[in-house]
């Protein structure tokens, strides 16, 4: 469980940094990203996106755990 926090989190501040080049893609507004403004800036809290990107990374992982031929 800790670690999906700790997946969690790092994906957030990888996408804060890189939110305004995904912007274009669509991402940063999907159902579950927050967006508010403070004080007269913008923030955004892409949770859904997190949820997404990283169960594309967990995805990829398998495949390639099952595809491995040097892999035990």
């Amino acid at each position: 469980m800790i670690r999906w926090v700790v997946a969690i989190f790092l994906m957030l501040m990888v996408f804060s940094g890189l939110l305004p080049f995904l912007a274009k893609l669509g991402l940063g507004r999907l159902p579950g990203d927050i967006r508010f403004t403070l004080f007269g800036q913008a923030f955004c809290l892409p949770f859904g996106s997190t949820v997404l990107w990283s169960a594309v990374a967990f995805g990829l992982a398998e495949l390639v755990a099952l595809t491995c031929l040097f892999c035990s």
